[in-house]
């Protein structure tokens, strides 16, 4: 692995008004010095664009705490390939952080468009950006590290999910773009020896997270007095990864790029790996709310009291949706020495404090 050093750099991370995004800018504007760091965003309305504006303000903020790194924000879409271009040749990134995608595994079946956009051909784009970083003799992109998903592992039965199992069958377009991203990324790396690193994430929560994020959802709904449907008969189990601990896994794989090698051809070898990143300790869907329900009450979103057993209803489960996510953390814990850690309620906390005060309840 070559070990890269972060002081100096420029960083562009895609998808930076993104749940994971901004809060990976935040974490290197704060604990990285003197670093460029260059977001992209096209602010689209899948969901709530207050939420998006409202951490691009915060980045703002910790920008100008921070005069010590420069930061610089553009409005535009990944699949736009001359604007990719041009990001390229202006600012030169050393690490590229692609974030930026269509999420969702149930919006993939009703707007599959969307997906293609950006999941296929703006990750193109990108991979475009990073191999043509190094014509002329630069030294180029150092690093590319990409979003994958555990959706990737479909109905996988054998738990835990390992990077080493089979991932031919997925059970959304969403899985099976990011599929693609990883078989993809794998060619540039081969072609142009490109250093590529595709993370997995786990069900990724907290403040200022994903409406459409089930736990984001329930909350909504629970405050208007509404149902919630908890899918699979609360049957379900999910690898619940705290936000916090994403991006410390994020930033410390950013480090650590792939060490570019000769094979006995005298062409390279791939420069190419993939981990995943989640909690690898699977909860209970029904423990979820029941966790979720406890904390919205503690911090004055619902009322003491709250008649949650009238506000919930049992239901099959969703096409394309999978029962059980489970991560094996063990070789992230190997080559970077990080496990994620936050337990459920601590982060539930922060993210039903979070609620309060930026809905004003």
């Amino acid at each position: 692995m070559e070990k890269i050093n972060l002081k100096g750099k420029t960083i562009l991370v895609t998808g930076s008004a993104g749940f994971i995004g901004s809060n990976l800018v935040l974490e290197l504007l704060k604990e990285e010095p003197d670093v460029t760091l260059v977001g992209l965003d096209n602010l689209n309305d899948y969901y709530d664009v207050s939420i998006k504006e409202w951490r691009l303000a915060e980045i703002e903020k910790c920008a100008a705490a921070h005069p010590d790194s420069k930061y610089f924000f553009i409005k535009g879409d990944l699949a736009e390939k001359t604007l990719i271009d041009e990001i390229f040749k202006d600012y030169k990134p050393d690490i590229v952080v692609n974030l930026a995608a269509q999420a969702g595994v149930r919006y993939s079946i009703s707007n599959p468009d969307a997906y293609i956009q950006s999941n296929l051909i703006g990750f193109y784009n990108i991979l475009e950006g990073c191999r043509h970083s190094y014509d002329d003799g630069s030294k180029g992109v150092q690093h590319l590290v990409y979003a994958s998903s555990s959706s990737v592992y479909g109905t996988n039965k054998k738990v835990p999910y390992s990077t080493d199992d089979k991932v031919d069958n997925p059970v959304s377009l969403y899985a099976a773009t990011k599929k693609s991203n990883e078989l993809m990324a794998h060619a540039y790396s081969k072609l142009y020896n490109i250093p590529s690193t595709g993370l997995r994430f786990f069900t990724v929560y907290g403040p200022a997270g994903r409406p459409d994020m089930a736990y984001f959802g329930f909350t909504d709904k629970l405050l208007k007095g509404e149902t919630i449907e908890i899918f699979n008969y609360g049957n379900c189990k999910r690898d619940f990864t705290y936000v916090d601990d994403i991006v410390e896994g994020v930033k410390r794989v950013m480090k650590g790029a792939p060490e570019r090698k000769t094979g006995e051809d005298g062409l390279p070898l791939p420069p190419y790996a993939v981990y995943n990143i989640g909690h690898s300790s699977p909860e209970n869907l029904l423990d979820f709310v029941t966790i979720l329900q406890e904390e919205l009450v503690r911090a004055g979103v619902l009322p003491e009291g709250y008649d949650f057993e009238a506000h919930k209803r049992l239901v099959p489960m969703q096409p394309g949706d999978v029962p059980v996510t489970y991560a094996d953390t063990e070789p992230l814990e190997r080559d970077f020495d990080f496990r994620p850690d936050t337990d459920l309620r601590t982060g539930l906390r922060k993210f039903a404090e979070w609620y309060k005060d930026f809905y004003e309840v």
